[in-house]
């Protein structure tokens, strides 16, 4: 008969090793202040023992308000460089908003790209034309669409649904499993950057919802596409009825 007692004593396993980066507390700041009409305050500082224990308490020294004051200014210094260009704008970005989450709007203009396809399609992989693309994404997502021309897009460009899988009628991109990791200290051509590898790395996989995106079977336009050089024929391409100045 199975030891049920051993089992479950072997079961136990250690896992922790598997957590991703651990933080350890230092230290740590008490703030105390009077309850008199004109306040009155100090800040207490404590050293934290292996155990997370508390100990040590003193008065903030100077120079440990100065290291604080080091280490909060580093990082408000890379919040400021969020999107900020690494020399002069691309004339391929429309549109940049640089708060906490985020915005740029850009485009891309037609070229060859390297394209991924799950198993269940039976499109090859490999390379193929796409037509001049549209993109806006903040910090956790992004919306893509088709434009008929190379040229620079105006706020009344219409955008045409872009002719790829894994994106919704609205234009937003389904990530799947993809890790979408922006950092709040990317610079514009980094974020750009990061977005367009995260499109193009990703696997095509389904439509989403049904939507078909253009003038036709999608699977055959990719199958013909694959290694043949031809340029993307942008006229099966499918009106958002969405301009520009709807992304803005």
């Amino acid at each position: 008969m199975r030891n049920t007692a051993n089992t479950i004593k072997n079961e136990e396993t250690d896992i922790t090793n598997n957590f991703g980066t651990l933080y350890y507390p230092k230290s740590a700041l008490v703030f105390y202040e009077t309850e008199d009409y004109n306040r009155d305050g100090y800040v207490e500082h404590f050293d934290i023992d292996p155990n997370g224990n508390p100990v040590n308490a003193h008065p903030l020294t100077v120079r440990e308000a100065q290291r604080l004051s080091k280490s909060l200014n580093i990082q408000n210094k890379k919040e400021k460089d969020f999107l900020r260009p690494s020399g002069i704008i691309s004339e391929t970005v429309l549109f940049i908003d640089t708060s906490e989450n985020g915005k740029v709007v850009w485009y891309t203009k037609a070229q060859e790209r390297q394209l991924l396809f799950t198993e269940k399609l039976s499109i090859p992989n490999g390379l193929a034309n796409v037509p001049p693309l549209l993109w806006c994404a903040n910090k956790q997502g992004m919306k893509i669409f088709a434009l008929e021309t190379d040229q620079r897009p105006n706020t009344d460009t219409p955008l045409f649904h872009a002719p790829f899988f894994n994106v919704y009628e609205s234009g937003s991109v389904c990530m799947g499993t993809v890790d979408v990791n922006i950092k709040s200290s990317a610079s514009l051509e980094e974020f750009t950057k990061k977005w367009e590898n995260y499109f193009f790395n990703s696997y095509f996989s389904h439509l989403v919802n049904s939507h078909n995106p253009i003038k036709g079977n999608l699977v055959i336009l990719w199958k013909s596409l694959i290694d043949s050089k031809e340029p993307f024929p942008t006229d099966i391409l499918i009106n958002s009825n969405l301009t520009l100045k709807n992304l803005l």
